[in-house]
């Protein structure tokens, strides 16, 4: 099977400088238009293929975001692989801003999102092990070569949005056992299993919510500043993990 890896977020990684041989494609599929145009190419000889989760210029709120178009599309032009980034606020005192963390599990506090490609015939999809599991162990290796701040595993709480947490709800989704949360992960990752792609959320922690009495509460411009600022970072992970994946057999393609 070929490899074909697709990077949902992944802001500067359309540099021409890092992806070669690069055009975009527009997708039509039966859920409407993705998020952007997909952007194809290749990096370190891998096929490769962007997508903007909240479009180009940031303009989808999260629950806004055509999450069935998305992962339709990127099945559609062969994807194998996602690797998938998203900003997330720590719960734990031990992930700090700048963290890398690699999420294994996740908790669904979305409300107003569909969740399934399924919703005319019936398929009850196995979800014990919802990330894959050889794309982390692939980013592990990655970021101790690059020597990152990282986290092996952890639990993401996905919320509607695009409000923040109260102090009560920060307080409870710790109580849930949720180590970082996000507005992204879930449908994203529901649907990849769905259609068979082998799906790993790459989560960098730029704020503690705002749980934590010490630290300021979380605003847009902290996430924007600190994204920004550990985009490099980023791009190096991406940029090493990407020629290491292979076709491995695993849970991810099983249906």
């Amino acid at each position: 099977m070929r490899i074909k890896v697709a990077i949902i977020g992944g802001s500067g990684m359309d540099d021409p400088k890092l992806m070669k041989d690069i055009k975009e494609k527009t997708v039509r599929t039966p859920y409407g238009k993705p998020s952007s145009p997909l952007t194809i190419g290749r990096i370190n000889g891998v096929e490769t293929v962007i997508l903007a989760r909240h479009g180009k210029d940031h303009s989808i709120y999260p629950t806004g975001v055509n999450f069935r178009a998305n992962i339709y599309a990127l099945k559609k032009v062969g994807c194998t692989h996602i690797l998938a980034t998203t900003a997330v606020g720590s719960l734990r005192g031990k992930i700090k801003p700048g963290d890398f963390v690699f999420v294994d599990q996740f908790i669904d506090y979305t409300k107003h999102r569909p969740l399934t490609f399924h919703d005319e015939k019936v398929i009850h999809t196995p979800m014990s092990e919802p990330f894959c599991k050889n794309l982390r162990a692939l980013l592990i290796e990655s970021a101790k070569e690059l020597k990152l701040r990282h986290h092996k595993k952890g639990t993401v709480v996905t919320i509607e949005g695009p409000r923040f947490s109260t102090k009560a709800e920060s307080h409870m989704f710790r109580k849930l056992g949720a180590d970082v949360i996000n507005m992204s992960t879930v449908p994203e990752v529901i649907l990849a299993r769905e259609a068979g792609i082998c799906y790993q959320a790459i989560a960098m922690s730029t704020d503690y919510d705002c749980w934590k009495e010490d630290e300021e509460p979380v605003t847009w411009d902290m996430i924007v500043e600190r994204m920004t600022k550990n985009a490099d970072n980023m791009k190096k992970l991406l940029l090493k993990t990407i020629p290491k994946i292979n076709h491995i057999d695993c849970h991810c393609r099983g249906n």
